[in-house]
């Protein structure tokens, strides 16, 4: 795959789940979890996820190789310029520990939302 860039997502991106078509001709690499310090949080039809000090356990996931118009799209759906959310390197468990991974942080206050904890349910 040219112009590859490798993304961790936790929500409605996932397999099964309700956007997962965004990832249509795109490689899944294999499940994965973030290091402790990462919760999620009830939007309501999709989660975010956002730092969090108190957590031990982070947010479980899947990594994916997605070529470059795909990641605009993505950049699209999850709101990045209107800043709704951030793509930033999300640091993630072994074996993709040492990788360069980006995630989606929710860029906006979750004071009042529910903590659904480190996995979405799809």
């Amino acid at each position: 795959m040219s112009n590859e860039n490798l993304i961790f997502v936790y929500g409605t991106l996932k397999r099964g789940g309700s956007n997962q078509h965004y990832l249509a001709g795109q490689k899944f690499i294999g499940e994965a979890r973030t290091l402790p310090g990462f919760r999620l949080f009830n939007l309501g039809q999709y989660p975010g996820m956002i730092p969090f000090a108190d957590d031990l356990n982070g947010v479980s996931g899947e990594v994916w190789s997605v070529e470059a118009d795909c990641l605009e799209h993505l950049d699209l759906l999850e709101g990045l310029k209107e800043g709704l959310y951030r793509r930033e390197l999300v640091p993630l468990l072994p074996p993709f520990a040492d990788r360069k991974i980006e995630g989606y942080i929710y860029a906006r206050s979750v004071e009042g939302l529910r903590d659904i904890g480190g996995e979405y349910v799809v």
